[in-house]
């Protein structure tokens, strides 16, 4: 079984660029790069990752691909690029060339605007990608997901997937109306999900495997195997959990499946949706 980490980071950290990086979150205030990561994957056994972008900028796009150009371990990059504005198809046109760009991501959740994924101009842009055979990452919290139901409607042939689950407020054990919301968007056969950041949602010093299981039941019912992929989240995941936790709580839910189910999470899915 050949796994592969579906969604983690790297950056070279700087107070501006990663001014997310709040006081909370101090222990992430310094560099992770793929050496970095390189041990974590070797003593799990895990041959390879998808970097995914953390910062809006095209240098973060440049960075992750010349990362790739480095280090085999790194099968894909999903970048960001400005999917709405009006120089969006010639630089789609330019950064596809490179193969190792999998895909786009834009950090919905920080937009202010919950129903963001439905400017005219976004929409475009997103219109454009599958013509270069790549997907879109979808990151939003819980309550953008109405407004990204109508969005995925406009595309029924573009690869998505749906970050971290979709964010649920697993922290406050609240399930709805997050369920409803996953299992209409799980309903679309071209949407994949990760489970990745669950840790992170939940309470990130006393969580427990109980804490997560509801949330894990309800993506598994709704997405089934065939289209839920591990990611770790790493280094954010750190906050909550080291790696080998992380990837440990996935390998012990899906026991119940078989070894080929088994084997489509932790990392064949990743492989046939990012073309690895």
């Amino acid at each position: 079984m050949k796994k592969i980490d579906a969604h983690q980071h790297f950056w070279n950290y700087d107070v501006d660029k990663h001014g997310w990086i709040n006081e909370e979150m101090k222990k992430l205030r310094r560099d992770f790069m793929p050496p970095d990561l390189k041990k974590l994957l070797d003593n799990e056994k895990v041959e390879g990752c998808v970097a995914v972008q953390a910062d809006q900028s095209e240098e973060e796009t440049r960075f992750l691909l010349d990362l790739q150009s480095k280090y085999s371990f790194i099968k894909g990059v999903v970048g960001w690029l400005d999917i709405a504005a009006d120089s969006f198809p010639k630089k789609l046109e330019h950064y596809s060339r490179n193969p190792a760009l999998k895909g786009l991501r834009h950090i919905v959740q920080d937009e202010p605007d919950d129903r963001f994924l439905l400017r005219p101009n976004f929409l475009k842009g997103i219109q454009m990608l599958d013509d270069y055979g790549l997907t879109y990452d979808i990151l939003i919290y819980e309550r953008q997901l109405p407004a990204t139901i109508e969005f995925v409607n406009h595309f029924p042939g573009q690869s998505f997937v749906l970050d971290h689950i979709g964010k649920p407020k697993i922290k406050a054990k609240v399930i709805d109306p997050w369920e409803e919301g996953a299992r209409e968007l799980a309903q679309h056969d071209n949407i994949y999900c990760k489970i990745s950041g669950l840790v992170t949602e939940a309470d990130w010093h006393n969580w427990t495997a109980e804490d997560l299981k509801p949330y894990l039941d309800i993506i598994f019912d709704a997405f089934g195997p065939e289209r839920l992929m591990f990611g770790s989240d790493w280094p954010v995941c750190t906050l909550a959990a080291e790696y080998s936790e992380v990837i440990a709580g996935v390998q012990e839910y899906i026991k119940v499946y078989s070894e080929e189910e088994q084997a489509m999470v932790m990392g064949g899915n990743t492989q046939k949706f990012y073309d690895l």
